[in-house]
């Protein structure tokens, strides 16, 4: 005959089973991160491992670098940037919207001249940017996405800023720069190389890696951010994203590591 427990004895039972859980429920929590739209599926290829090995977890919203920041100083609630340049960290850090000693770069940028004909681009991107017949070249707006800057500074560069301006058509972010490439409303488009080598991008195509030298290195930068001070999550995930793991995924999106 089963015994039944006394309401003492299931007492007992209860507050062991609490100490127990108590520990592990305290260590984990939960982060809001703020994170460029260009690495957003590299952050989200990073969450796995991360919550495995921490046990913590992380929310991502993704959108230009320059309308993040905006939504920080309105006072959204993120808990930790990835910037797409290192300019917006620091100005976070001078605003007091973020944690002093907290910013590093997370990742360095690589800019590539795409176009979904896999005979537009040849080995010199200069030839197809001079094309006659080129209708539009898309890339993000300088304004808000580092890597429009990037493009603009590779067509000063050139010489075909002023040439270009007609046919130039400009993204809110990298994501929408890219996507105007992949459905053809512009031939080609100066991306991410990060997405052209995303396994979501069906068509490979045609591609020039821009020369670093012609546009500032795109390093970007993280940091907690002050509404993210005591929560472990953010902490975690930014120490996470210098480990040689995580190095090796980034670097496998087609980022260049200071690592």
């Amino acid at each position: 005959m089963p015994r039944i427990l006394s309401r003492r004895a299931m007492l007992a039972v209860l507050v062991f089973a609490t100490s127990l859980a108590g520990p592990l429920a305290a260590r984990a929590d939960s982060a809001l991160a703020a994170v460029a739209a260009n690495f957003a599926e590299t952050a989200e290829a990073l969450l796995p491992a991360f919550r495995e090995t921490t046990g913590h977890d992380v929310q991502l919203t993704t959108g230009s670098t320059g309308k993040l920041y905006a939504q920080i100083g309105a006072g959204a609630p993120f808990d930790l940037l990835l910037s797409a340049d290192a300019a917006t960290p620091a100005r976070l850090l001078e605003d007091g919207k973020a944690v002093a000693g907290t910013d590093f770069t997370y990742a360095v940028g690589q800019l590539t001249l795409w176009s979904t004909d896999p005979d537009r681009i040849g080995a010199d991107g200069r030839a197809a940017l001079k094309d006659p017949d080129l209708r539009f070249v898309a890339i993000a707006n300088p304004d808000l996405a580092p890597y429009g800057v990037a493009a603009r500074e590779t067509l000063q560069s050139l010489g075909l800023w002023e040439v270009l301006q007609p046919r130039i058509v400009m993204g809110q972010n990298i994501g929408q720069t890219n996507s105007m490439v992949a459905t053809g409303a512009a031939e080609l488009g100066f991306v991410a190389l990060s997405a052209v080598q995303s396994p979501r991008t069906g068509t490979k195509g045609s591609r020039w890696d821009v020369p670093q030298e012609l546009f500032a290195p795109i390093r970007q930068d993280a940091v907690l951010l002050r509404h993210g001070a005591d929560n472990a999550a953010a902490q975690a995930f930014l120490d996470y994203l210098r480990t040689p793991g995580a190095a090796a995924v980034i670097e496998r999106f087609g980022y260049g590591t200071d690592g």
